[in-house]
């Protein structure tokens, strides 16, 4: 791994340990927000009750959770950088019931398992972060079973995405951030069409497939939309963080105003667009 790459993972790994909690308080919503997603990982995995499965870049456990309950003859590996997120996970697992879930704390550019182990992999909004997306595909397609299914969540184009594009976008009007190199890791990297697939194809995969899913994140207010970003996206914490206070004031401001355009039967709805792709491991 290049020096620039391992300072990335470093840093990924320092932010995911401490968002960790905010992804802990706010596991419901984000399970109901998030469940469509996971849900078409699922579906295009083809499981089976004995499948093996992995899970990477999985945070807190999703969708490996909700896959180990459908393979009760099989067992599900859940891997990340964070430790603290893992953490969360196991929690989860154990309260559930789930004895055939294990985590294992590691890097995708390196996982940690013998060539042809698992039966199906995921990999949900894991692939826009990592430093080089290329070298993390072929360790899943490495560790990935003749037949196995590989299947990657991604988000797409901003203006699909008012979740975070909103907020995002206000903080660059007040902020001066830095304009990150063509490439770099972030939110929307992934989002061209067909650009999932061409990568997935390079690797060597077949039967690939990609398609749109979208949902909508629902907040009952500003106040609890605003208190949910800042607990869970790092990206706005970030940004947020380069601002002086009488800029975080107008950033707040300016966001509480053009959500009013989001608000449907006394709620908060903001559409939320990913990019579901899959591939088969000749």
């Amino acid at each position: 791994m290049s020096a620039s790459a391992e300072q990335i993972r470093d840093q990924q790994r320092s932010i995911w340990d401490t968002f960790s909690a905010g992804w802990k308080k706010w596991d419901v919503e984000v399970l109901g927000w998030h469940g469509p997603f996971g849900d078409a990982l699922i579906e295009e995995a083809r499981l089976r009750p004995d499948s093996t499965v992995l899970d990477v870049a999985s945070g807190t456990g999703e969708p490996g959770l909700t896959a180990a309950a459908l393979v009760p003859q099989g067992s599900v590996t859940l891997t990340d950088l964070s430790e603290g997120m893992l953490r969360v996970a196991a929690e989860k697992a154990a309260a559930r019931g789930l004895a055939n879930v294990r985590t294992r704390v590691s890097d995708v550019g390196a996982l940690p398992f013998e060539d042809g182990t698992f039966d199906a992999i995921f990999c949900r909004f894991g692939f826009m972060f990592f430093p080089d997306m290329t070298a993390a595909l072929q360790q899943m397609v490495r560790v990935a079973a003749p037949g196995a299914r590989i299947t990657a969540a991604v988000w797409g184009r901003a203006a699909e995405n008012p979740w975070a594009s909103l907020i995002l976008g206000t903080i660059a009007r007040h902020t001066e951030l830095p304009v990150p190199p063509a490439g770099a890791p972030g939110l929307f990297r992934c989002a061209a069409q067909g650009y999932m697939g061409r990568i997935f194809r390079d690797a060597g995969l077949v039967d690939v497939t990609e398609r749109k899913v979208s949902t909508d994140l629902v907040q009952e207010s500003p106040e609890i939309y605003w208190e949910f970003m800042t607990d869970i996206a790092a990206p706005v914490v970030l940004g947020l963080a380069k601002a002086d206070r009488e800029a975080r004031e107008l950033i707040r401001s300016d966001v509480f105003q053009m959500l009013g355009r989001y608000e449907h039967g006394g709620a908060i709805r903001l559409r939320s667009t990913a990019t579901i792709v899959a591939g088969t491991r000749v």
